[in-house]
């Protein structure tokens, strides 16, 4: 295993599952994604350009997933904090994964890339 793979052993289920289940769902998005650690935590690119990443919320303790240029989206359910770019999406892992949802919103993320709103180089 790589050192990506090997980053989601470090947690106790149903968190790692969850984990994983959300790192499976944005990879098959677009096969031009790929995912790679960056800073300690898990960070996906799409053509080699940082889009969107996992972590695990502090305060809440529930895992999320952090949009770079967040900054662009004004759904509901993103929380912004004390960010100024990026925006997050809690999310319960003890309940389903809202899959439309995480969907629509990874290719919301990849289409800023696609359309030029934000460039690759």
């Amino acid at each position: 295993m790589n050192a990506v793979e090997n980053h989601y052993d470090r947690y106790e289920e149903p968190l790692k599952s969850c984990m994983l289940a959300l790192r499976g769902i944005i990879l098959k998005q677009d096969p031009d994604i790929s995912s790679t650690l960056k800073y300690g935590m898990p960070f996906f690119c799409y053509k080699g350009k940082m889009f969107c990443y996992l972590w695990v919320h502090k305060k809440h303790k529930q895992p999320y997933i952090g949009i770079v240029e967040g900054k662009h989206f004004e759904e509901a359910f993103l929380l912004q904090e004390t960010r100024s770019r990026m925006k997050i999406m809690l999310l319960d892992p003890e309940k389903d994964l809202p899959l439309q949802q995480i969907e629509q919103l990874i290719q919301k993320a990849i289409n800023l890339y696609k359309t030029g709103v934000v460039k690759l180089k």
